[in-house]
């Protein structure tokens, strides 16, 4: 049966031979002088072998010479692993995948990207950008860890935490008549060329599903949908964040009559838990998200 090693009496063992006397070891240790006499003799009868010869302070037997380098690469590996673990049980090592939604991810993300990484430097993240449906999809999967997306119906699979609610509006071009109004009630918006995109179900079970149903229009990339509407092709409906705020050409104008808002929120899988990486992100975004949003309803900046 091999003996057992325990590390605190290699560490003893080392720290005597470092310091050159027992009585230097047991300072450096904070420990006694017998105390670190009685772990060495412990450790020798273990082995049934001598370390120290008999007679001399500190000098070594040559198997306490054998022995020696031994333990401290023990130790050395041991400490490195335990460093590894508690890091990773802190969440300050490892790598996190999340998947996030085109608006969220361009929006939201690099604001918290950035103070996340400083904050936890050891962690690699892989950010993922895909619509709603593929983000819920990669994270019941197991492809990702999180997900920050709008969930469309109660999924099982997952756990949602709400972040904050995207308003709905119509977008058109800046000289389309509807252009000049500070808001719009879907009655107004009969008529018009409605361009359908991945966010339009948000209408369904509304007022203005009608709107929808009548569409002959539908796409679902936002760079095509972008140029349909600057070239005036039509109009559209989308959540204040995925309306590109740096094209002059195209204006927002609040949706009023049916409201409606896009509900954004970090998804996990219910069954799965969190590497410690993943809990740590998990926490700051709730942290910074949902307490942005009570500070500034509680009149705080």
């Amino acid at each position: 049966m091999l003996p057992e090693l325990k590390i605190q009496q290699l560490r003893y063992i080392v720290a005597i031979v470092d310091e050159g006397s027992f009585h230097g070891a047991a300072r450096r240790m904070h420990r006694s002088q017998p105390a670190l006499s009685m772990a060495v003799r412990e450790l020798e009868q273990r082995l049934e072998q001598a370390l120290f010869e008999r007679g001399s302070k500190t000098g070594l037997t040559p198997f306490g010479a054998y022995c020696v380098p031994r333990f401290r690469e023990l130790l050395g590996m041991h400490d490195r692993i335990a460093r590894d673990v508690s890091l990773q049980a802190e969440g300050r090592e490892g790598h996190i995948h999340i998947a996030v939604v085109p608006s969220v991810a361009s929006r939201v993300m690099p604001a918290l990207l950035a103070e996340f990484i400083t904050r936890f430097p050891g962690l690699n993240i892989n950010l993922h950008d895909e619509n709603a449906e593929a983000v819920c999809n990669m994270v019941t999967a197991g492809e990702v860890e999180l997900g920050i997306t709008s969930l469309w119906q109660n999924n099982d699979s997952l756990d949602y935490s709400h972040l904050f609610a995207d308003e709905v509006g119509v977008v058109c071009r800046q000289d389309h008549p509807l252009a000049a109004q500070r808001s719009l009630g879907w009655r107004e918006l009969q008529g018009e060329k409605l361009i359908r995109n991945g966010t339009s179900r948000l209408l369904l079970n509304t007022a203005a599903a009608s709107l929808v149903e009548n569409s002959e229009f539908y796409i679902s990339n936002m760079i095509s949908l972008i140029a349909m509407l600057e070239a005036g092709a039509g109009v559209t409906t989308l959540p204040q964040l995925a309306f590109p705020e740096h094209r002059p050409e195209l204006r927002f104008i609040p949706l009023h009559d049916p409201s409606v808002v896009r509900r954004i929120g970090l998804v996990k899988a219910s069954q799965r838990s969190l590497t410690p990486a993943a809990q740590a992100m998990e926490a700051f975004v709730l942290d910074k998200i949902n307490g942005s949003r009570t500070d500034q309803s509680d009149g705080r900046t």
